[in-house]
């Protein structure tokens, strides 16, 4: 096998896949990437039972053929090249790479012992990259870490003919995304818990792309898919789903409000972030707000404290509130408008967090409230 092909365009392919390669894997060979060239493409992907990737590049003085090599090795010789065209050669055990006059002789790894790789599911639908690069930060931010709660670490993604849903939970919070797509049919009805992680790695490289980003599932069989695929710019992506859904997180959203309170976004995450500086981790940011306006403070060890006011727009009744700082600021970023509403019915009950347009701005068609945040507050320690 051979090839030439542009540093920039390969680096690029081979860094996307070596990403997804595990740091650890249970054999030696997943840690590889496959290069197969037939017909004028070269395609590399890389598989470790959870998550498959797939980038194809256009090459030039090929031999068809196939060979594994170490995945995140070869992304990092490219990365390191010259920025002149590779010529990449496969003889017997060994690959040898050339660009400019730099060579690298690598070992190849047995390809006999590598997995197939999944086929990409049926196409259901597709939505914009740039969309949904967006929706799945907004949910993926609220997912929980802890892997003996595995139900709680993904994204739950639901797919229907009005639209896509996507929700994550920790218990502490909660966040609720809806987008519209372009479903294939009007009676699609999937859902589907799909790794966060994985699935906020495949929306920030998606976003990038031109084009809109084609979502899969397996047609058939009973209950749910074992797999979602995505695809967008020359990229296919797979990944296993988790077992079980979500609670009902929809139904912990009430139908309307007692209390609003709305600030600016980007001086409120200011102002929590410079008093959050005298606190530990979890030391809470409280917030006190009436008529006048707004106090944000926070309290360290040997009485280390902070306090620092704002305006706001109060509409009910004035309120304490406090927040784990982490949690607080996850939200604020989150919203992505230019002003954030907590919605609240009770003191000590969770809060919604929304995003709000500008003043100027409030008879424009931007819809804020396609996404949720809800955040379980503190107890308030004065």
């Amino acid at each position: 096998m051979k090839f030439q092909v542009e540093r920039d365009t390969f680096a690029d392919a081979v860094s996307w896949t070596a990403k997804s390669l595990p740091a650890r894997p249970s054999v030696p060979v997943l840690a590889g990437a496959r290069l197969s060239v037939d017909d004028g493409t070269l395609t590399i992907s890389g598989f470790d039972y959870e998550i498959s990737t797939r980038v194809t590049v256009e090459v030039t003085g090929e031999s068809a053929g196939t060979a594994l090599v170490s995945g995140k090795l070869l992304a990092e010789i490219v990365k390191a090249l010259p920025n002149k065209p590779v010529d990449f050669v496969v003889d017997g055990p060994h690959a040898e790479l050339t660009c400019g006059s730099a060579r690298f002789t690598l070992p190849t790894m047995p390809l006999e012992d590598y997995p197939s790789l999944p086929q990409m599911p049926e196409a259901i639908g597709t939505i914009d990259a740039e969309e949904f690069a967006k929706a799945v930060a907004q949910t993926a931010v609220a997912a929980g870490k802890d892997e003996t709660l595995p139900t709680m670490t993904g994204v739950q993604v639901e797919l229907s003919g009005g639209g896509i849903g996507m929700l994550a939970t920790d218990r502490y919070r909660m966040a609720i995304r809806d987008s519209s797509w372009e479903p294939g049919a009007s009676d699609v009805a999937v859902t589907v818990l799909v790794p966060a992680k994985a699935l906020a790695d495949t929306a920030r490289t998606f976003g990038s792309l031109s084009g809109p980003v084609t979502i899969a599932v397996p047609a058939g069989g009973e209950g749910a898919p074992g797999m979602i695929g995505f695809t967008a710019g020359g990229r296919q992506t797979t990944s296993r789903v988790l077992d079980g859904q979500l609670p009902p997180l929809r139904s912990l959203l009430a139908t309307s409000y007692a209390t609003t309170l709305k600030v600016k976004t980007s001086e409120l995450i200011e102002v929590a972030r410079r008093v959050a500086l005298v606190g530990d981790r979890n030391s809470p940011i409280r917030l006190s707000f009436d008529e006048d306006g707004l106090v944000v403070e926070a309290g360290g060890a040997e009485d280390a404290k902070a306090s620092e006011a704002m305006d706001c727009s109060l509409d009910g009744e004035p309120g304490k509130i406090a927040f784990n700082p982490t949690y607080l600021l996850d939200g604020l970023s989150a919203v992505d408008a230019p002003y954030t509403a907590f919605k609240m019915n009770e003191l000590g009950k969770p809060v919604v967090m929304t995003g709000q347009p500008a003043p100027e701005d409030e008879d424009s068609d931007t819809n804020h409230d396609v996404y949720l945040y809800m955040l379980q507050p503190l107890r308030w320690d004065a």
